[in-house]
């Protein structure tokens, strides 16, 4: 198994900036400051769960406040999206499974294989726990830093 060092945190913030300039025409992502959080979320996040397997093990967590994951999905899908149904969560898990599996793809470049989980959408208040590690949360920042993503990163040692 592979010791979690800063460079795999990269690749992964690497991976979420392009499939967002690359999917969803946002070409002004920030990076904003990681800090460690719990992951416990308001009744207007929406959270994409997956699971990492592999040579790195643990989870990734991508969240979204309403107004930014309705944004994203109009994005994705070209149009206005004014509601989460079942299209736009389809479509918000993908965007998901996008930046896992290229997350995925960059690992491999570097010779550590990892396979990713499929996607689970959360909607609403809701805590995760785990036993291995603390969750870094990086902040993505888009639209002059009034929208946001957080990705956090829980991966076992």
């Amino acid at each position: 198994m592979a010791t979690v060092n800063v460079n795999h945190i990269n690749t992964f913030l690497r991976s979420a900036s392009s499939v967002l300039q690359n999917c969803c025409m946002i070409t002004d992502v920030e990076i904003g400051k990681p800090y460690m959080r719990d992951a416990s979320f308001s009744s207007e996040n929406w959270v994409i769960i997956i699971g990492l397997t592999g040579e790195l093990k643990g989870q990734v967590l991508i969240s979204f406040d309403t107004s930014s994951v309705l944004d994203i999905v109009s994005k994705m899908c070209m149009a206005p999206i004014t509601q989460m149904d079942d299209l736009a969560c389809s479509a918000i898990c993908e965007l998901g499974n996008m930046i896992l599996g290229n997350s995925a793809t960059l690992f491999a470049s570097d010779g550590i294989g990892i396979d990713i989980t499929p996607p689970t959408l959360s909607h609403g208040m809701v805590e995760f726990k785990n036993n291995f590690t603390k969750n870094l949360c990086v902040p993505l920042l888009y639209d002059g830093g009034t929208r946001k993503i957080e990705i956090f990163l829980s991966i076992k040692s």
